[in-house]
């Protein structure tokens, strides 16, 4: 069973390096930032295990400078959050027109959500 947050220990464990290099990381990769709670203890989302298994491997593995695996990551980012999925109702149902412009409304809500939380993310970073 997975857990839903990882102390730095248990996040240190499962990297193979010490907690203080996960620090580091946090503090030169901004857009890693886990969860912290009373008394200041960070708890790492799966998400964030997953990122920084890749800063480890862009650092330890291919030899990327910081600076360069930052640039990679933030490029790896806007190319995810770009990519918009095709959405293929199954062949057995139907959709009326109302559902499909309702569909198309809310489809361009949520583009315009997305393009506005990327500018306010683009002003942070």
């Amino acid at each position: 069973m997975k857990k839903y947050y990882y102390t730095i220990g248990e996040v240190s464990n499962l990297l193979g390096v010490k907690p203080y290099v996960i620090r580091y990381w946090e503090s030169e990769f901004s857009f890693l930032k886990p969860r912290k709670e009373s008394g200041r203890i960070r708890k790492y989302s799966e998400e964030n295990v997953e990122l920084l298994r890749k800063i480890q491997d862009l650092l330890y593995n291919q030899r990327y400078t910081i600076e360069g695996a930052r640039q990679k990551l933030k490029q790896e980012l806007r190319n995810k959050s770009s990519q918009k999925p095709i959405l293929i109702p199954p062949k057995n149902i139907e959709i009326s027109a109302e559902l499909q412009e309702n569909l198309s409304d809310l489809r361009k809500n949520l583009e315009e959500l997305c393009n506005l939380c990327h500018q306010l993310r683009s002003k942070k970073i």
